[in-house]
């Protein structure tokens, strides 16, 4: 997941777009008994700007797939999540992605999609009404 970015720019690549799967850690899915099936595909399309500064829409998709989170029955859910994302070379800017003006290193920003792509229940069917009790 990295972008060299001095050899995009020795090459005249200022736009671009490079894609990915990744196998996030079992610690980064925040619904209990639940997990990534078959991993992460992530799409990242880049534009270098004169400064250095490169903005990256993102864009992941997976497969979620565990325990319904009401009725512990088999649940599967398709996600879908994009983000627009800077990357600049202060170390002072804290809104921003920081890199060091060569090599942009994208784990923290699939990461962070991840992590907020991630619904807060997983459900088996949409109107799903828990665990019947007699």
């Amino acid at each position: 997941m990295i972008l060299e970015i001095k050899k995009l720019m020795a090459r005249a690549a200022y736009v671009g777009e490079v894609s990915f799967v990744w196998q996030p850690p079992q610690d980064s899915i925040l619904i209990p008994f639940c997990r990534v099936e078959g991993g992460v595909n992530a799409v990242a399309e880049y534009e270098i700007f004169e400064g250095g500064e490169v903005e990256i829409t993102l864009k992941i998709s997976y497969e979620l797939i565990g325990q319904c989170s009401y009725c512990l029955a088999d649940a599967k859910k398709r996600i879908e999540y994009e983000t627009d994302v800077l990357y600049v070379t202060d170390k002072d800017d804290l809104d921003n992605y920081v890199y060091d003006g060569n090599m942009l290193d994208l784990t923290a920003a699939v990461n962070d999609a991840l992590l907020f792509s991630q619904p807060k229940v997983l459900l088996c069917k949409e109107d799903c009404k828990g665990i019947k009790i007699n």
